[in-house]
């Protein structure tokens, strides 16, 4: 008995100098050479989640479409119109001629054809990412603010009793469209600002910024940060009349000629004609505060920059009159109308293209 004990233990033995110790089985095991066909003593699997669907439904969200939709009818217009941004913004901040021909001959003999395009690239980066920013921020609110007053007229809104007076609270007079339309500009403002400053400067400046990365570096050189944001205060106060107005325009003229033509839908046509209206009408009406911002922003390569946009205004009228306020306004109708149109045009083409759910209006 003792022997057969002995001879099963005996493997498991391990001398050390004049010592013998015993090995427990465990560890003993695990000093045994690896074998292909030995079990694995623990294993470890990582499965990676399958993210297709999920992406795949994500874009085919609506607000996915709708943001997509803006940044392609941007660029196409932006492409198609590039000449008539340049002409414009030279004849806003009072660079060369007065008038749209003398302006277009002057770039030609200057800087060439492709004087035309200059700083398109930018304007391309540029208008992207703030279309795409400023109609999907339009749609989204316009659907939350009518949400809201949807649900508010349900439950008649909070109440308020003041003494023996009654006070009833409504969102009824707020209009969605107008709230959505100024939140539109404000946001793809502050979101894209430092690249209308850029291309401000590459269009004024060629010879001070002739290329993207050269503007950047000096800018950021002669300011830092601080500088792609100068003039943001005057274009927010510029921007807000402006976005609000046009996109209420815009949605008031195609429900009202929907209703009087008693259809559903305008057709690429209509839309085209009624966005240019509504371009027209919100450009006539904030023109001054653009040219006001335009003078703020770019005053200071001239050297005589005004310290706010009254006194811009102020300076503007002393130095040209009432109608200095407009100067470049023929120039800015002829871009921004087509501009509108095109874009309200393409924008509506890509959403039927983009959308998995259709269009409700």
């Amino acid at each position: 008995m003792l022997k057969t004990d002995f001879e099963s233990q005996k493997n498991r033995y391990r001398v050390f100098g004049n010592m013998a110790l015993v090995v427990p089985k465990e560890l003993d095991e695990l000093e045994k050479p690896f074998s292909l066909h030995s079990p694995k003593p623990f294993e470890i699997r990582f499965q990676v989640p399958d993210l297709r669907v999920p992406i795949r439904d994500f874009l085919r969200t609506r607000e996915v479409g709708e943001f997509l939709s803006g940044a392609l009818a941007g660029a196409m217009t932006k492409a198609v119109l590039a000449p008539l941004e340049t002409i414009r913004t030279r004849m806003v901040v009072g660079v060369g001629s007065k008038n749209i021909t003398g302006s277009f001959i002057e770039i030609i003999e200057q800087q060439g054809w492709q004087g035309l395009w200059a700083g398109n690239g930018i304007n391309m980066l540029r208008i992207i990412p703030t279309q795409a920013i400023e109609l999907g921020t339009f749609e989204c609110v316009k659907r939350t603010m009518t949400s809201a007053q949807e649900k508010w007229k349900q439950i008649e809104g909070p109440k308020f009793q003041i003494g023996h007076v009654n006070v009833n609270f409504s969102l009824s007079w707020v209009s969605p469209v107008a709230v959505a339309g100024a939140a539109a500009g404000i946001v793809s403002t502050l979101a894209c600002h430092p690249l209308e400053v850029l291309k401000d400067r590459l269009t004024v400046s060629p010879d001070i910024y002739p290329s993207l990365s050269i503007a950047i570096s000096k800018i950021y050189k002669d300011g830092g940060v601080g500088a792609f944001y100068a003039g943001l205060s005057p274009t927010l106060v510029g921007m807000l009349p402006y976005s609000t107005c046009y996109y209420f325009m815009y949605e008031k003229l195609k429900k009202s000629y929907c209703q009087s033509k008693k259809k559903k839908s305008l057709n690429r046509p209509e839309m085209l004609v009624v966005g240019a209206l509504a371009g027209f009408t919100a450009s006539t009406i904030s023109f001054p505060l653009e040219v006001a911002r335009k003078r703020l922003m770019v005053g200071a390569l001239q050297g005589k920059c005004p310290p706010n946009m009254v006194a811009a205004l102020a300076e503007v009228i002393r130095d040209e009159g009432l109608m200095g306020l407009y100067r470049g306004w023929g120039a800015s109708c002829l871009k921004v109308m087509p501009a509108s149109g095109i874009t309200w045009m393409f924008y509506e083409a890509w959403k039927d293209i983009l959308l998995v759910e259709k269009r409700i209006l």
